[in-house]
């Protein structure tokens, strides 16, 4: 099982999604760590390789989970939000780039924890 690391402020803001959410994202990132490949998940376009998006609908709303398995060795949960986006299917710009500065961390984070 890989370790699953949270960046930023991902975990508080899963907490704070219905618990049916969290339990999907969870369950998913948990079978991320075992080598599995989620139901609700796809890859995240225009983040790089192997970022991907979980993807859950609840009562009306949208809500991603988003992770890199970029490590052979580690999951990284990088941004837990609720889509608002008023353009179908598209990520608003602010998430994205919130996203991309949490893949930095992860990869500084990853250095320095294989340092370890």
């Amino acid at each position: 099982m890989k370790p699953l690391f949270w960046i930023g402020s991902s975990l508080k803001d899963l907490k704070a999604l219905p618990d049916e959410v969290q339990r999907v994202i969870g369950r998913e990132l948990m079978d991320v760590q075992f080598g599995g490949q989620p139901l609700h998940a796809k890859p995240m376009n225009g983040l790089g390789p192997r970022v991907y998006e979980i993807v859950e609908d609840f009562d009306t709303d949208t809500y991603r989970g988003v992770y890199t398995v970029r490590f052979a060795d580690a999951v990284y949960a990088l941004h837990v939000f609720q889509k608002k986006s008023r353009h179908a299917r598209e990520t608003p710009q602010h998430e994205v780039d919130l996203i991309r500065a949490r893949l930095k961390q992860a990869e500084a984070h990853h250095s320095q924890w294989r340092k370890v």
